[in-house]
């Protein structure tokens, strides 16, 4: 196991930064980690970049401070990285320390691929089940319920105030469904708890962080309902959103967490899988299940991953009813390993 505070004893300069598209757990382990360098080793520099997060978890301290960078093409130079970067600021010289956090390849971290190639020294810490353990060291721990309870074990409790313990709270929460998948065990549980010690307004962030939708998030929810079909004598659930139909709502991709959840719930329903096309034409979907299906092979053999009841994939510029018919080839095919 990492020793977090020896590592950064010995270092000036920090880079934090997580996958493409953050999602809570990605946001809340950056941002933890972040706040917890700045609380309390006073001289070291710090940076986060990310892409732009949902607006949802703009609650979380220093989420402001976040160096933001558009596209999410791998640009391996560090001096072709600042043109993408929303704002004037970028650190060109090499940090004494990067850490990658809820990142199972160096490509997935996009721009910020340059800033690991440049740094002298790279930490991953990860919990996804495919990561290809591309850092100079490695903290990963297969199917563990979030990156923020990986970060909560390798920090000292003592140093943990309210703004860490609110980062890595809403990780936990995001990235267990409420506590509800698989991957939540005791230990989650007892480091929530721990977590709620500190102070923090846990209903609050719940409510603000897993509950609370845009008016356009819902549009799109409840068009991505009234698209969906089930197959497969009901088990497996699906809908999906073109461009054309992003245009007209007004929707960008942040504006789809949650749905692939909602699809999910459908009773009688193993298994759900929603998708929508980016700009570039490439496809992107995600996999939630409640059976035994491994939706993180499933995710594998579309040039994704992720866990066993929750994953995402990503698909050519091909027809969605194309892309439909082999997610669900795929689906059923690892299906009937699963579960016979």
């Amino acid at each position: 196991m990492i020793n977090l505070d020896n590592e950064l004893k010995t270092v000036k300069s920090v880079a934090i930064a997580g996958h493409v598209r953050p999602d809570g757990d990605c946001v809340g382990s950056c941002m933890g980690l972040y706040n917890y360098i700045i609380n309390n080793y006073e001289g070291v520099k710090a940076d986060v970049y990310l892409n732009p997060i949902p607006s949802a978890l703009s609650i979380l301290k220093n989420t402001d401070k976040i160096i933001n960078y558009i596209g999410h093409d791998v640009i391996e130079s560090i001096d072709d990285f600042p043109k993408c970067i929303q704002g004037s600021y970028v650190n060109k010289n090499p940090y004494d320390l990067m850490f990658v956090l809820d990142c199972s390849d160096g490509k997935r971290l996009g721009p910020a691929y340059s800033l690991f190639k440049n740094a002298k020294r790279t930490i991953c810490i990860d919990h996804h089940m495919n990561n290809g353990q591309f850092a100079d060291e490695q903290y990963i721990i297969q199917d563990y319920s979030s990156t923020c309870e990986l970060i909560y074990n390798i920090a000292d409790y003592d140093k943990i105030d309210k703004s860490v313990a609110e980062c890595l709270y809403t990780g936990m929460v995001t990235d267990t469904g409420l506590f509800q998948y698989d991957c939540t065990s005791a230990d989650t549980m007892c480091a929530a708890g721990k977590l709620m010690d500190k102070g923090i307004d846990y209903s609050y962030l719940v409510e603000h962080t897993f509950f609370e939708k845009t008016y356009i998030q819902q549009k799109v929810l409840g068009k991505a309902l009234l698209k969906s079909n089930t197959v497969y004598d009901g088990k497996i659930i699906y809908s999906y959103i073109d461009l054309d139909e992003m245009e007209e709502l007004g929707a960008d991709p942040k504006d789809f967490e949650g749905i692939c959840e909602t699809l999910r719930e459908t009773k009688g329903v193993s298994i759900a899988f929603f998708m929508y096309r980016q700009k570039d034409g490439y496809i992107k979907g995600s996999l939630r299940g409640s059976d035994d299906t491994d939706l993180s092979k499933v995710a594998s053999n579309m040039n994704g991953g992720g866990h066993k009841k929750a994953a995402g994939f990503h698909l050519d510029n091909i027809p969605m009813e194309e892309a439909k018919e082999l997610v669900i080839k795929e689906i059923i095919k690892e299906y009937e390993i699963g579960n016979n």
